[in-house]
């Protein structure tokens, strides 16, 4: 009796070890490591590929496929989504290989993973105004892919770059506009006019320029400031002559509110919980802001 315990013990030993051994266990050379983590690349299984690619780096640190290793867990930790495992990966390539060909993937991704950060679940189902989000990622982002175009201005990943810094601009002063027609609302119009006159100064020929402008005209206009805002008022009228608050003789409606359109069907649903109406105040991106796509994440070294 004591014979056949022994041996059902055994027995479930052996399956409780065989169900922790790591996946990687069974490639015992760098080259089937490399091969395994490919085919499961390929194949969107991110977590294993990530374990094949950790136990390549740590088994074999200087072997033939190390540094190409390392650029696919960039890629791996990204499609898998945790962005911060993307940024301390990158930062340790670049430290490691300043000057390998690829660097500059290294230096994209960072970018890139600061670019899509914050779009969870809720934001891939239901349709979400990322500029009036924390601008805190968006400014990550764009810092990044200006270090890309200072350090690699004839990177194949550059001209991805310029647009989705393009997109990150115009993203930028559209917030800024926002947290003016916040002001507006709060009665701080000289904050709300400042921050109008930041648009202009940073995001020059950006979409937003027309309502910072107005933003500006209705802010002085507040303020008691009347050739300041006759001023900007003509700058608007010359440059965005058919911008909405203005009337048809060409004067200010200081009395204009963006139509936010009504409550959506998803307000009405959820009772308002994950659709917030557009803040009163100046937001004419149907007329002047044009559409951005995202392009496909690239592997390393495609171009």
């Amino acid at each position: 009796m004591r014979a056949l315990q022994l041996l059902i013990f055994g027995g479930l030993f052996a399956l409780a070890a065989c169900s922790t051994t790591d996946p990687a266990d069974q490639y015992t050379s760098e080259a089937d490591l490399y091969e395994a983590a490919q085919e499961q690349l390929n194949r969107s299984r991110w977590e294993t590929a990530i374990s094949n690619l950790q136990a390549l780096e740590e088994n074999f640190p200087f072997g033939t496929y190390a540094e190409q290793a390392q650029l696919e867990l960039i890629y791996a930790y990204y499609r898998s989504g945790q962005p911060e495992m993307v940024a301390a990966t990158a930062d340790r390539f670049i430290r490691l290989h300043p000057q390998h060909r690829n660097t500059d993937y290294a230096y994209y991704m960072k970018g890139l993973s600061s670019f899509t950060e914050g779009k969870g679940m809720f934001e891939r189902v239901i349709p979400t105004d990322l500029t009036q989000r924390d601008p805190g990622a968006a400014r990550e982002s764009l810092s990044h892919f200006a270090q890309l175009l200072a350090r690699y201005p004839d990177s194949i990943y550059a001209p991805d770059a310029k647009r989705r810094m393009l997109y990150l601009r115009n993203l930028l002063a559209r917030y800024e506009i926002h947290v003016a027609n916040y002001y507006f609302k709060r009665g701080a119009y000289l904050a709300a006019t400042n921050r109008g006159r930041y648009v202009l100064e940073n995001y020059h020929r950006s979409p937003a320029m027309p309502d910072a402008l107005a933003v500006m005209v209705q802010g002085y206009h507040l303020l008691d400031m009347p050739e300041l805002s006759d001023q900007m008022l003509e700058v608007l009228k010359l440059n965005y002559p058919d911008h909405p608050a203005l009337n048809d003789d060409g004067s200010f409606d200081f009395q204009y509110r963006a139509d936010d359109g009504g409550r959506s069907w998803l307000s009405l649903v959820t009772f308002g919980l994950f659709d917030k109406s557009e803040p009163a105040g100046f937001d004419s991106r149907e007329r002047y802001n044009p559409e951005y796509q995202d392009s496909p994440t690239p592997r390393p070294g495609d171009a």
